[in-house]
């Protein structure tokens, strides 16, 4: 059995909060069971303990997790990359935005004497990094890394 430290916790996770199973988690974020694995696999999730029965126990904000992974994923954000990410706490937002914002003034300035064709793309280039701004700038400071 592990001791409860005095701030509540055991591991950082509350005691008071419900720990789910695998099955339960991925019932709750809507879900197989072998997407949770494979995120897990990946580093993307990670359980916060096991059962005696070593049945991993996740946190009830790794389905907010999931549905964030998702999100990118479906914009075209790589596994990989996305788990990097999280799995970097230290990362300088400043400087990630500036190279956005440096990225985005090359395209417009790509636009100027591009055919229609071309600059088709780069709006759809631009507004899939909108899209992407918008999902990062919503996710939890306080979203639980692995």
């Amino acid at each position: 059995m592990m001791a409860v430290r005095t701030d509540g916790t055991v591991k950082g996770v509350r005691v008071s909060e419900a720990l789910l199973k695998i099955g339960e988690l991925a019932a709750r974020a809507q879900v197989s069971v072998r997407t949770v694995d494979h995120y897990t696999n990946l580093g993307l999730l990670a359980p916060t303990q096991r059962t005696a029965a070593n049945y991993r126990l996740y946190r009830s904000a790794d389905v907010d997790r999931i549905h964030l992974v998702q999100q990118l994923e479906v914009h075209g954000v790589p596994l990989g990359r996305i788990a990097t990410a999280l799995n970097t706490p230290d990362a300088d937002a400043g400087v990630i935005l500036d190279r956005i914002d440096e990225d985005l003034r090359f395209l417009r300035t790509a636009v100027v004497g591009a055919s229609a064709e071309v600059r088709g793309l780069l709006s759809a280039i631009a507004t899939r990094v909108h899209s992407l701004i918008t999902i990062a700038l919503r996710i939890p400071s306080d979203l639980p890394m692995p």
